[in-house]
């Protein structure tokens, strides 16, 4: 991202787009405020929507067990739900979920990778599936506090913990390549979840051979433990290397550092996930709810004096629907050169043709000048 010193104006900002993650599927019923019946899990997403997230990142509860679901079907079902309550809210699908074969059929169909394809067969079709590139530890519990899980199931259970410290996300090159041509033949938009600055740089060689052609939508996931953690410096240093044209980018922490990190994407002109998926906490150290946590996020938007985007306005800067049919389409609308031709040296830059073209006028009604020579001084 390239800031001009106008940048960090909220008037010149685009709408802020909150992402609500109400369903926590690390987290026991009983942990936190967590949707468990099939009605509870839609006035979720009713409840959110209202108090001002345009974005739904969805997993799946079985009601009968109140665990995080691994049945295709339910999946479907819930999406229709979702459609039916919250039509306008985009609906964000998280990647990480392999469906459990229902027969034995099934399990000697469905190998290695593709019980986490089907994701891609999702029918309603959710908006974006998140997709991970490169594999990486994910060590959730490792910037955690001990206050941070009091009261939930993670409390003095070190084998639980241990569980989660030893979580890693799978996927290579045998997993992305193939989930995202089937995501565009879908039309399911990826959104991108790297977890360093070096899987971006991943994602954009998909991008320059031609694998993805499409709108960066992407989260920046500092969760620490193999991710990126809480120091200011590493996130600025990733955003800064986030072209221009990426449509959408958010700032993805845990409990109580996303608090501090949800308000420096705030200012930084950036998007915000909150909800008990990331944090159980306020800034006081009391119990917030995913609700209250999206009422947080738009408080302090409009203290800052930055609008909080409706679910039009979301739709249309994360150019949700939006597809391209060419390399350099994607490079140019995205704000990143254009690849090498053979033979081409220097520095990379879109070819013009080359001509001066007609003198502008700056406001003090003086000609801007083509060049950096100075006029001649003038003598009276």
């Amino acid at each position: 991202m390239y800031y001009t010193p106008d940048s960090i104006l909220p008037e010149n900002m685009a709408p802020l787009i909150i992402t609500a993650a109400p369903y926590g599927p690390e987290w026991m019923p009983g942990d936190a405020d967590i949707p468990v019946t099939w009605d509870e899990q839609v006035q979720a997403a009713v409840d959110c929507y209202n108090a001002g997230a345009t974005v739904l990142h969805v997993h799946v509860r079985d009601p009968a067990t109140g665990h995080g679901s691994v049945d295709f079907d339910q999946f479907n079902y819930f999406i229709g739900r979702l459609r039916q309550a919250v039509p306008k809210m985009i609906l964000q699908v998280g990647g990480s979920i392999s469906f459990a074969p229902k027969s034995d059929g099934a399990k000697a169909k469905w190998l290695d990778y593709d019980t986490r394809h089907m994701l891609t067969e999702l029918d309603p079709k959710p908006d974006c599936v998140t997709v991970a590139v490169g594999t990486t530890q994910w060590d959730v519990v490792s910037i955690m506090t001990p206050e941070d899980i009091v009261g939930t199931h993670l409390e003095n259970n070190p084998k639980v913990q241990a569980a989660w410290a030893g979580m890693w996300v799978d996927a290579g090159p045998a997993f992305y390549l193939e989930h995202l041509k089937r995501l565009r033949a879908n039309r399911i938009m990826p959104y991108f979840v790297p977890a360093h600055i070096h899987q971006w740089e991943l994602i954009e060689n998909l991008i320059r051979a031609g694998v993805y052609m499409g709108p960066v939508n992407m989260a920046i996931a500092g969760y620490g433990g193999g991710t990126l953690g809480r120091n200011p410096y590493d996130w600025m240093n990733f955003l800064q290397r986030i072209p221009q044209g990426a449509s959408s980018v958010t700032f993805w922490a845990s409990m109580r550092g996303l608090i501090s990190l949800s308000a420096m994407s705030i200012v930084l002109g950036q998007h915000v996930r909150v909800g008990n998926e990331d944090n159980l906490w306020g800034a006081d150290g009391k119990r917030r709810t995913s609700v209250q946590q999206v009422e947080g996020a738009v408080r302090l938007c409009r203290e800052f004096g930055r609008k909080v985007a409706t679910a039009d306005e979301a739709r249309e800067i994360m150019k949700i629907g939006t597809w391209y049919d060419s390399v350099d389409e994607t490079l140019h609308h995205l704000g990143l050169p254009p690849n090498r031709k053979d033979g081409q040296t220097g520095f990379l830059l879109w070819e013009t043709d080359g001509r001066k073209t007609i003198a502008k006028t700056g406001g003090d009604s003086h000609p801007m000048a083509y060049c950096m020579v100075p006029p001649v001084p003038q003598t009276a």
